[in-house]
């Protein structure tokens, strides 16, 4: 079994600052993703909230940056999935690509998008159903879609969409917006978006392709079809945290818990980024989470071996 000090889990910016800084720090120290590096930042084309970057930059370029940086200290990253982690007097990971023994594991794992629960969403995923704009957009340029959500994601989904379609329908289960003032402002002065309030999906039509929402109003109980060729679901994310249950206490809904230093409630554990309660997130916030839980990492190592 191949032995490393530290096992970060997960690509993203926070799994990539932490192999960034383990590696800095000399620890040996191994990246398991079971997708893209990058994590959802990937999925953006235009990332304007990030320091350092005035006229923003590309989520996928972001990603790719922070990738070659931290190899060039000697992080070593492998594409499996974590099946399992046993605990005694170390730690055994074991993957889809082979078991490890590790001294210490910061956990990165990120979140998946949360899907409606409808019928019909299953069977017409990628046939209409999307929960990518910036993968899938390109797919219904000069159509009409609707872009279910009111949070950032959401608006900055209808925003990017509109550059494509020929209208975007937002459909909204409260009467008003939880995105930010700067994004609300641009989504009502564009032309092309069309707000659907206190209304939820209550089914995707369509056998072979979707063919239109099944919608019904919350407060008044009336249902009504809204032709569209896409919908875009963006209602919030779900933490990939389900591997972890057993060992680590986390929240009612599935959120590690942590405290400032990025610490669980398994020694020797850490948390960082959008997997762990409270947090913000935002690849900024990632990025120190990253960094606080590498940190704590070295001092707890360094703490064992005395």
């Amino acid at each position: 079994m191949a032995r490393y000090e530290v096992i970060i889990i997960g690509g993203g910016p926070a799994g990539l600052t932490a192999g960034l800084y383990t590696s800095r720090a000399g620890l040996k120290s191994l990246l398991v993703e079971r997708g893209p590096l990058g994590g959802q930042m990937v999925n953006t084309t235009l990332v304007e909230n990030y320091p350092g970057f005035p006229e923003g930059i590309a989520g996928s370029e972001l990603g790719s940056l922070m990738h070659r940086q931290a190899l060039r200290y000697g992080l070593e990253v492998v594409t499996a999935e974590v099946t399992s982690i046993a605990q005694g007097q170390s730690y055994g990971v074991a993957t889809t690509e082979g078991s490890f023994e590790v001294g210490a594991i910061i956990i990165a794992a990120g979140s998946e998008y949360r899907k409606l629960g409808v019928a019909g969403e299953e069977r017409l995923a990628g046939r209409g159903v999307s929960y990518c704009a910036t993968c899938d957009g390109f797919f219904f340029r000069g159509r009409e879609v609707a872009v279910v959500g009111g949070g950032d994601t959401a608006i900055t989904d209808a925003l990017e969409l509109s550059q494509l379609v020929s209208k975007v329908y937002v459909i909204h289960r409260r009467d008003q917006l939880r995105a930010g003032q700067v994004l609300q402002e641009r989504a009502f002065a564009h032309p092309k978006l069309e707000f659907i309030w206190s209304m939820v999906v209550e089914e995707v039509l369509g056998e072979k392709v979707l063919e239109g929402l099944k919608l019904r109003n919350v407060e008044t109980g009336q249902q009504s079809i809204l032709k569209v060729d896409g919908v875009f679901v963006a209602i919030g994310l779900t933490p990939n945290s389900q591997s972890f249950f057993n060992i680590l206490e986390t929240d009612d809904a599935g959120y590690i818990v942590t405290d400032e230093t990025m610490t669980t409630s398994a020694p020797g554990i850490f948390a960082a980024g959008d997997i762990r309660r409270n947090s913000p997130r935002q690849i900024a916030a990632a990025v120190g989470d990253g960094a606080t839980a590498a940190l704590s990492t070295f001092k707890y190592l360094q703490e064992i071996r005395k």
